[in-house]
């Protein structure tokens, strides 16, 4: 057996954490889970620039916040080592491959979309979307609904927002409230889960160990607080500011603020919520077209939610915010990302110093585990929505059932839920399989 080194590594310089996040924004593949993982096998196990424990502290917190956990544990851990200046390179960097490539495909998926053979790929990566978010309720329902007061939830909230199409942030904010009071009424029903749990396994002395006091730069001051939120207040205004003469714009950097804080649960919680906005109050996009760019967001690195660099640049393009397509396209991209992800900057820059002088001390389990189970009745929903887009390609809001039910689809839906579930398939493997059984299918018929 290996013996744990007796010494901390080397100083780690800005440069060489530079080099680090670009290489994860190229490589982070898996979704949140894969992108923990990645992380924890680069920083505490082989490099060992934090210790087990406090990179458990610092992803606990970001569990707690809206927003994409893996990208801002990346700001929290480089913040930790190098300041504001690390955390804004290792978010940008986590983000950048992905908004790059996103941009891309969009581009072209509009250039050439409507070609018999991307036709045939796209037949076959909608339904792996209905099952890729099932087992995210799935997922998430079995880790949460914990007992009948939870499933209870879950089942108001897909009734709530199905049923009598109730917003999303009014559910968020209906099950935060209902959690706070279970909280005090019957804590044990809303008690928190036991968490990540350190690992026994020692890999030697980390540069920022278990007891390693916090930088100055992390100490908690509330002039620092004070001066922090104000900036990120000023830059929110300021780049409101630039796009207001753009309404189309102006409206997304509005909605994609919105959208921000409400991502507690992850993407998948979110969705509901930018389907709602994007494709129904917006129009800049289509249902189907929804169901494209988050597959295409799954196959792709960096977080799910930068699905939202899809849908601005697609409408982007479709409002004409500009005389050129590409630059249209570019600016909504543009302008939805960086307003999906300011606030998850400002959560870690503003909020992680308080975390480091107050550890173990967060209290906000119950409201968040009410949301969560609410979460799980929401995704299920979003999974009917696509499911019907994908079943009934013909059907429209007046007449849901119209042209016909198809039945390959139901198929390649049921094949790609049971490889994701029951053989723990990994999710872009299973979108190519679909994607290459919808190009076959559609030059046999």
């Amino acid at each position: 057996m290996d013996t744990a080194p007796a010494s901390p590594p080397a100083p780690v310089t800005l440069g060489a954490s530079f080099r680090y996040w670009l290489k994860l924004g190229f490589i982070s593949f898996g979704g949140p889970a894969g992108q923990i993982s990645m992380m924890h096998q680069e920083l505490v196990e082989k490099r060992r620039w934090i210790s087990e424990h406090r990179y458990l502290h610092a992803l606990n917190y970001c569990m707690l916040l809206p927003g994409p956990e893996a990208t801002q544990l990346a700001i929290y851990i480089a913040w930790l080592m190098h300041g504001v200046r690390g955390g804004v390179i290792a978010g940008v960097l986590f983000v950048l491959p992905a908004f790059l490539l996103l941009s891309l495909l969009a581009g072209l998926y509009l250039a050439y979309g409507t070609l018999p053979w991307v036709q045939g790929v796209f037949y076959g990566i909608k339904p792996a979307v209905v099952a890729i978010v099932l087992f995210a309720a799935w997922r998430i329902g079995s880790r949460a609904l914990k007992n009948i007061v939870l499933w209870g939830m879950a089942a108001l909230a897909f009734v709530g927002i199905f049923v009598f199409d109730i917003g999303f942030p009014w559910i968020v904010l209906a099950a935060g409230v209902l959690g706070a009071i279970g909280g005090r009424l019957a804590p044990h029903r809303f008690a928190a889960g036991g968490g990540h749990g350190a690992s026994a396994r020692k890999y030697g002395p980390a540069l920022i160990d278990d007891d390693t006091p916090p930088p100055a730069h992390a100490r908690f001051t509330w002039r620092r607080l004070g001066l922090k939120l104000t900036a990120f207040v000023l830059i929110w205004f300021a780049a409101m500011a630039a796009i207001r003469g753009v309404p189309d714009l102006f409206h997304m950097g509005d909605f994609f603020t919105r959208a921000a804080f409400l991502t507690i649960g992850g993407a998948y919680a979110v969705l509901p919520y930018v389907y709602q906005g994007g494709v129904e109050h917006y129009q800049w996009l289509s249902g189907p077209q929804m169901m494209d760019g988050l597959a295409l967001g799954e196959a792709t690195p960096g977080p799910l939610i930068m699905v939202v660099t899809w849908v601005g640049y697609l409408g982007g393009v479709a409002k004409e915010v500009l005389a050129n397509p590409v630059a249209a396209g570019l600016a909504g991209a543009a302008v939805a990302t960086f307003f999906t992800f300011l606030p998850s900057f400002l959560f870690i820059l503003v909020g992680a110093p308080l975390v480091e002088a107050t550890r173990g001390e967060l209290r906000f389990t119950a409201p968040l585990t009410g949301i969560t189970a609410a979460v799980v009745g929401v995704i299920v929903n979003l999974a009917v929505f696509f499911a019907w887009h994908s079943f009934w390609p013909q059907g429209t809001a007046d007449a849901p059932f119209a042209g016909g039910f198809d039945g390959f689809a139901l198929i390649v839906a049921v094949a790609a839920f049971v490889a994701l579930w029951k053989f723990r398939a990994d999710i872009m493997k299973v979108i190519g399989a679909c994607a290459l059984a919808g190009l076959a299918y559609s030059f046999v018929m």
